[in-house]
């Protein structure tokens, strides 16, 4: 019997793109704008994520929720309900990255228990990882990249891919820019050439530094989304 290579990875990325495709389609029809947020751990999704929703459902009188992806625990969507906002909690077991057949389940429960065209915005935390989480579309609208302070300038250098990929580029943590040595033009010279069009934002998410703007700006492309408008987005 001849032998048949299975290209597994091929199968898995395949369904992955018709599931997001759908995925894009019903939120699309639902007027819910999907930000998928990308990391490594500990630089400040979560904290950035609630600090964004205050100043969307504030100033805006946007209704948010979130989609959780953690290998383990429900920490963050527990931090998430406290504050007010619908999350759905995804624990891959291990895996580095969430896909689409886990966000349309977690779709599912979201319609089911507010409504998906209640939603102005839902915001996925992925799993933190700066390689894997960039090879699955996940029908969202906008992929935005963090990166802290206390992790480091060469991060692009390293993770190209992923600060290549991303439509916004949020560095969080510049309150503690001083005590670290982050070498602020040498990662806007690299990211020049890595992604020139992708705006740019400093932010604190604790303190609140930058989170005005990057909130405003976002905010506009809700709105741009929702006008059709696809050159604001």
């Amino acid at each position: 019997m001849a032998e048949k290579t299975v290209d597994i990875n091929s199968s898995i990325m395949s369904r992955n793109e018709r599931l997001a495709g759908e995925l894009r389609a019903r939120f699309a029809e639902a007027g819910t704008y999907v930000v998928n947020v990308l990391s490594s751990p500990g630089s400040g999704k979560s904290s950035t994520i609630l600090a964004t929703n205050e100043r969307l459902a504030s100033a805006w009188g946007m209704r948010c929720a979130v989609i959780e992806g953690d290998i383990a625990s429900d920490v963050d969507a527990r931090l998430m309900k406290a504050a007010g906002m619908p999350a759905i909690q995804i624990n891959t077991g291990g895996l580095c990255h969430l896909e689409g057949n886990m966000i349309r389940q977690a779709v599912d429960a979201l319609d089911g228990a507010v409504g998906l065209d209640a939603l102005d915005v839902i915001f996925i935390e992925n799993v933190g990882n700066l390689v894997c989480p960039v090879d699955f579309d996940l029908g969202e609208n906008l992929s935005v990249m963090i990166l802290s302070v206390p992790e480091g300038d060469d991060k692009p250098l390293k993770y190209p891919g992923i600060f290549q990929h991303a439509g916004a580029l949020l560095l969080n943590k510049i309150d503690v820019a001083p005590a670290f040595d982050f070498d602020l033009e040498g990662y806007g010279r690299v990211l020049d050439d890595l992604n020139p069009t992708a705006p740019r934002f400093e932010v604190s998410a604790t303190r609140g530094t930058g989170m005005d703007a990057w909130a405003g700006w976002l905010a506009a492309q809700v709105e741009a989304a929702r006008s059709g408008d696809s050159s604001r987005r």
